[in-house]
């Protein structure tokens, strides 16, 4: 079968997925028995832990290299596992580019309002820490958001990744601060959304829930910005994910 008609039909598989009401009942179902194991903690990347679920890891990999950007800005860094993915995909770029990974000017800027001393040792330790920058502070502060700003002015091609405080006040805020930053055909991505989408009080030690998460910020912030649309191909196609309505693109 060529290449193109193998897109073709995944292209259908995944609408139809996307439809199955049966299917999305019994993803949910699983989902919320996974959240109360820690599912999302147990996997890693390139010896830091990434904790994300690993559909969405492959797509955030997928986007990397459809975008192929030259900045990714992730808010929330935890151990770092998630830099390190990004730093690894952004050395492949440039080795695809003929550049040389610690020539190029590729980067990734992580921000998280508390780097601890022991992920920041592993960090500063790991091989690829030359392409990482590490930015300590609240992602909303002014200075912070101006200090991200000024590294962003010098790339054409621009991914964002938001995966820090998930209150909807503090995720809106986010996205007032750091979306327009990201390049057309390139995306900004809205983790944890799914927190909607769980029982209420699935997360009893924080601040967010039901009615108070990334999904009811996208929402809210989405009325005022057609320059974004919410990329459903990819919530059909992964099904289990932690960023439903999460994945959001930017057309014009």
């Amino acid at each position: 079968m060529k290449y193109s008609e193998f897109k073709k039909n995944c292209i259908d598989q995944i609408h139809a997925q996307g439809v199955d009401k049966d299917l999305s009942a019994v993803t949910s179902k699983w989902f919320s028995l996974a959240n109360g194991y820690g599912y999302s903690y147990h996997f890693e990347c390139l010896g830091r832990p990434l904790i994300q679920y690993p559909q969405d890891i492959v797509q955030f990999q997928e986007l990397i290299s459809q975008v192929s950007p030259d900045l990714i800005v992730e808010t929330g860094i935890a151990h770092g596992g998630s830099l390190v993915l990004s730093a690894s995909m952004l050395c492949l770029l440039d080795v695809m580019d003929g550049l040389d990974p610690r020539q190029s000017p590729r980067k990734v800027v992580g921000v998280d309002i508390d780097i601890r001393p022991h992920n920041r040792k592993a960090l500063d330790e790991h091989p690829l820490r030359f392409k990482m920058e590490l930015i300590e502070g609240s992602s909303i502060d002014p200075e912070i958001i101006q200090q991200v700003r000024s590294h962003a002015q010098r790339f054409d091609r621009v991914l964002i990744a938001l995966d820090s405080n998930h209150t909807h006040q503090h995720v809106l805020a986010e996205l007032n601060a750091y979306a327009d930053l990201v390049s057309v055909d390139s995306y900004c991505i809205v983790f944890d959304t799914v927190i909607e989408d769980l029982p209420s009080g699935s997360f009893p030690d924080r601040p967010w829930d039901v009615g108070n998460n990334p999904k009811t910020a996208v929402r809210e912030w989405l009325k005022f910005h057609d320059e974004f649309e919410i990329d459903r191909s990819i919530d059909s196609k992964l099904l289990i994910s932690v960023a439903p309505d999460g994945y959001l693109r930017r057309v014009s």
